[in-house]
């Protein structure tokens, strides 16, 4: 009967609008997973570039500097670009928002293919910054967007397919980036310009597709439209006019125009707000981070002389368990993959803490090391992973919700952020007990979720919203939401 009723709230123009929407976190996945394989290659065009200036090698030191820099500068600037969000997407609705801010992934992939005919790095920075704006506004977008466009059974599949989309462009930049594909000194820049494929795949499909029902009725007052869109997503009458009288139900418990200092002042929102908080900071800093940006170098340490190919491995990996996430989150729930994924993620890196500390004395751990890696990222794709970036949507009402997303961003991109700049030298002061520090962030944000967080699958907007509507914490009334593990 489930599955009866989610065939039915499935329609060709929903999946097309899906589809079209994630686009956008493909290209993003895409330059994640690009630069690792050919980095010495890039550098090699960093040191001939200043040679030809300065008629000089460039210092070894400034060569790591740059570099560090080029592969962080895209998180800084998706950091950066968290701060339009609200604006955007209140302004020129979600589906407008998203179109208007791919052209900055347009402009940043054109920058980096002519950086090598320019012979400027600084031009292949620049231009992963203004892809780095991208990145901050689309993962926002996005999960906003097809939240609000999907119906309430099948809406954290579909959130967790921008997940799935991202780690697909992991895995396809894995693949492109090696020298025996694109990762060349001569087609390099060529590998760079490809995410150019799905942004104008993304201008020609997605202009056709619906805007956001409830971002018309409720941010516009157009019934009429709403309800026009809302007919085209879901085809089924009935389901249209009833799930037309539930937003108008949500509209009416909605305050109008929330301001900043009003999201962080709002005691209704206190709670969602440290739940998103805690979540995608546990998220980020759980381990994830680090073994996707440093995978190679990780395996190269323990002895792996083909290292990038077990790089893919941890792409192709990445990639099945977001699939898996796809089939289980309106199964088995948000809450209870959350507190797998983090009880697991703790385990693994108390795991590499203890195969790390001894991999000098007992060489043959490399291989339970490679398996201990392989479940990470299991661990968080699984859960944390896609959950951490559609959670907030589901937590805030309408208003407040782009605000929401847009903090989502912030906390993710700066954690990544902040874990391509530190990991290096954390792993230089700490060794193997780095890990130990992800393990920590990783039991925070399993305690807080299993104390805090009511179950969101299959409830409304606005009912959800009711759990803390008026109240200092959440109220544990719904003891059937808070039964994790029956």
């Amino acid at each position: 009967m489930i599955m009866d009723s989610k065939e039915s709230a499935m329609t060709g123009i929903l999946l097309v609008s899906i589809v079209s929407a994630v686009l956008g976190s493909l290209q993003i996945g895409y330059h994640t997973g690009n630069v690792n394989a050919p980095a010495k290659i890039i550098e090699q065009f960093f040191n001939v570039t200043w040679r030809a200036r300065h008629n000089t090698s460039m210092p070894d030191h400034s060569l790591t500097f740059l570099w560090s820099l080029s592969v962080s500068i895209k998180d800084f600037g998706a950091l950066l670009g968290s701060l339009g969000v609200k604006g955007l997407a209140d302004s020129f609705g979600r589906r407008n928002s998203i179109l208007i801010v791919n052209a900055l992934s347009i402009l940043g992939a054109c920058l980096m293919f002519v950086s090598k005919v320019s012979e400027s790095f600084e031009v292949l920075i620049i231009g992963r910054l203004i892809f780095g704006l991208f990145c901050g506004l689309v993962m926002s977008l996005n999960p906003l967007y097809i939240q609000e466009v999907s119906p309430t059974e099948l809406r954290g599949a579909f959130a967790t397919l921008n997940q799935v989309s991202f780690a697909s462009g992991i895995l396809l930049g894995m693949v492109v980036g090696l020298d025996t594909v694109l990762g060349t000194e001569k087609n390099w820049a060529l590998m760079l310009s490809l995410s150019l494929i799905p942004a104008m795949l993304q201008y020609l499909v997605l202009p056709f597709c619906p805007e956001s029902p409830r971002y018309l009725l409720i941010n516009r007052g157009k019934e009429e439209q709403a309800e026009t869109a809302l007919r085209r997503l879901r085809g089924n009458s009935d389901k249209v006019l009833n799930e037309l009288k539930q937003i108008k139900e949500e509209a009416a418990h909605t305050q109008s125009g929330v301001t900043i200092r009003q999201f962080l002042m709002k005691q209704s929102y206190r709670q969602p707000i440290i739940l998103v908080l805690i979540i995608n900071l546990g998220s980020q800093l759980s381990g994830f981070n680090a073994i996707i940006n440093y995978s190679t170098k990780l395996f190269y340490k323990s002895g792996f002389q083909e290292a990038k190919y077990l790089t893919l491995g941890v792409g192709a990996v990445n990639v099945t368990f977001t699939v898996v996430a796809f089939f289980l989150v309106e199964r088995a729930g948000r809450r209870k993959l959350l507190l797998t994924g983090f009880l697991s993620l703790a385990l693994c890196n108390l795991l590499m803490t203890i195969i790390d500390s001894i991999l000098h004395i007992v060489p043959d751990l490399r291989s339970l090391q490679v398996l201990v890696v392989f479940f990470l990222i299991s661990a968080y794709e699984v859960g944390p992973g896609p959950i951490s970036w559609f959670i907030g949507a589901e937590l805030f009402d309408q208003q407040s919700r782009p605000i929401a997303m847009a903090f989502t961003s912030m906390l993710n991109w700066g954690g990544k952020f902040l874990l391509a700049l530190l990991y290096p030298s954390l792993l230089k002061v700490c060794g193997a007990y780095v890990y130990l520090l992800f393990m920590t962030m990783a039991i925070l944000a399993f305690s807080y979720t299993l104390l805090r967080l009511p179950e969101t699958r299959g409830r409304t907007f606005d009912d959800i919203a009711a759990e803390f509507r008026g109240a200092e914490g959440i109220p544990l009334h719904n003891k059937t939401s808070f039964n994790t593990f029956t």
